[in-house]
């Protein structure tokens, strides 16, 4: 089976509130069929690196 991973947007109460309180009503995080794996993100760059990381170890898993 073939693993579907993706990064996505999170807006308002959908972010940590610890992005919140620093002010920061965005975030990005890396879904792995559909289901959040890991961390919030604070850039779109950081949450695409994590998604490449997750596709090179599921690569080699398979």
């Amino acid at each position: 089976m073939q693993s579907k991973i993706d990064v996505a947007v999170m807006i308002g109460l959908g972010v940590p509130q610890s992005f919140r309180d620093r002010g920061q009503r965005v975030c990005w995080v890396v879904l792995i069929n559909g289901e959040q794996r890991g961390t919030a993100f604070s850039s779109r760059a950081e949450a695409e690196e994590c998604r490449s990381a997750w596709m090179r170890q599921l690569t080699m898993a398979a």
